[in-house]
């Protein structure tokens, strides 16, 4: 008896940067050469702007582009076989699904965090509202910024008295982590400038938090995380993607 195939659920970036990379191997897109802003990528397909900054990423992890901040994304030169991508050999299978864009995940922490933060401020007991001010004070803008500020939002979930919630934002935080094309996204546009200024919007949230104030936590928590997205969706710089 013949068996159904199993089907794969491809994220809407993939299915770009699969359709760009065919054109770049077609030679519709010579190496060196620059390729269509994003605005304009974005109106041929009938997209957002976010996917299609997701897409270029994910090409440039691949070995197709490359992302010059100030300039603009080129193509890259073939490798040594006249292919593109990377060499089967050195492909490893991830263990967890981290295809999942960052602005999704970004989206999702903003409908997620800004109740658990209220929570917090609510229900968070003496000793989980220390780990929080532990946790902000030790951030280093020179030292692991990132491993800081993961311990600042995971400090702010343990205090929100509900188990479920909190996992759910572990989980998200963990396909972060996990993903290449966030990491990649991360390297291009967070610069100390951004840390410093994460960390005025941290001072924020932890101030609404010591004082009992959920509204003031929940929208301290929306704007940092609306501010993070603003962040993540700045131009290249001048005469580059926009």
């Amino acid at each position: 008896m013949s068996t159904f195939q199993a089907v794969a659920t491809t994220r809407l970036y993939r299915m770009i940067a699969d359709q760009i990379a065919g054109r770049i191997r077609a030679g519709d897109f010579p190496a060196g050469t620059r390729l269509p802003a994003e605005r304009d990528l974005a109106e041929q397909l009938q997209v957002s702007r976010a996917s299609i900054r997701e897409a270029l990423i994910a090409l440039e992890i691949e070995g197709y582009v490359e992302v010059r901040v100030g300039t603009g994304v080129f193509v890259a030169m073939p490798r040594e076989d006249g292919k593109y991508g990377q060499p089967a050999a050195i492909e490893a299978p991830a263990a967890e699904p981290t295809d999942i864009g960052p602005f999704d995940l970004l989206e999702t922490r903003l409908l997620l965090e800004p109740e658990c933060v209220a929570l917090a401020a609510q229900r968070g007991s003496p000793a989980q509202i220390a780990a929080i001010q532990a946790a902000h004070a030790g951030m280093s803008l020179t030292d692991s910024p990132g491993k800081h500020d993961r311990a600042f939002h995971s400090a702010i979930a343990d205090a929100c008295g509900n188990a479920a919630l909190a996992a759910a934002i572990s989980h998200i935080w963990q396909l972060s982590i996990a993903s290449p094309v966030f990491s990649r996204l991360e390297k291009h546009f967070v610069t100390t400038q951004v840390w410093q200024a994460a960390r005025q919007e941290h001072d924020r949230i932890l101030a609404a938090i010591v004082d009992r104030d959920p509204i003031r936590a929940r929208h301290a928590m929306h704007d940092h995380l609306v501010g993070i997205l603003a962040r993540l969706r700045e131009d290249f710089g001048s005469g580059g993607i926009r």
